[in-house]
């Protein structure tokens, strides 16, 4: 699914990724720890092709089986569109739509029609417990409800991987573990893969594999 080589980044002189090589299998829950300051949300955001390596000899990122850094700016936001889904620590939801409608954004983005884009966008909700809340604003929702409604964004257009950045760092401890079990039902149920950058003991001891970042690499 993903295949990382030499993943270099710098900023003027400062590197913060050092040469990262990883590999990440279909279905594949990972997850990611290291200290503040280790490079493990710029990896994620290069991975995630939110940001670009620095171009080294031999560098490449390949996700499904495509050569991400040979497309163009619009090839690559619309590779991105159809195969990529994000979850950060804070939901980044629109404060004046209402779940629905947040959660039909990159469907719409995509050129699904509105009829079908709430179409999926209610199957979700209901598959994460959401339908009463449907028409709320996110200032009317609980913490995890939001995160929720994040996730059921991230899902709409049905992508094969699904990057998180601290996804229950904002959360209480019920509402993390409830979340922490929500993937890897999404992953039994649609075959996804996740990359998950955390803190979080329990979510990252529950992933299939643990990267652990030192100093711009994996350990």
């Amino acid at each position: 699914m993903i295949k990382a080589k030499n993943i270099h980044k710098f900023y003027n002189d400062l590197e913060v990724l050092k040469g990262v090589n990883v590999a990440i299998a279909k279905s594949e829950i990972v997850s990611i720890v290291g200290a503040s300051g280790a490079g493990k949300t710029t990896l994620l955001q290069i991975l995630g092709t939110l940001d670009v390596l620095s171009k080294k000899e031999n560098s490449s990122l390949i996700i499904n089986d495509i050569e991400v850094n040979g497309l163009s700016e619009k090839e690559l936001a619309k590779f991105r569109n159809e195969n990529i889904g994000f979850i950060f620590q804070f939901h980044q939801l629109l404060p004046e739509f209402t779940a629905l409608e947040n959660i039909c954004l990159p469907a719409f983005i995509k050129g699904t029609s509105k009829i079908k884009a709430e179409q999926r966008a209610l199957e979700l909700l209901d598959f994460l417990g959401l339908s009463s809340r449907k028409n709320h604003k996110p200032s009317e929702l609980s913490g995890g409800e939001q995160q929720r409604v994040a996730v059921a964004r991230a899902l709409i257009n049905n992508p094969k991987l699904i990057f998180a950045d601290e996804p229950s760092g904002n959360l209480d401890s019920e509402s993390a573990d409830n979340l922490h079990n929500l993937f890897f039902k999404l992953r039994d149920e649609f075959n996804q893969t996740f990359v998950i950058v955390t803190h979080n003991d329990d979510l990252a001891n529950m992933a299939d594999r643990k990267l652990t970042m030192v100093d711009g690499n994996i350990q």
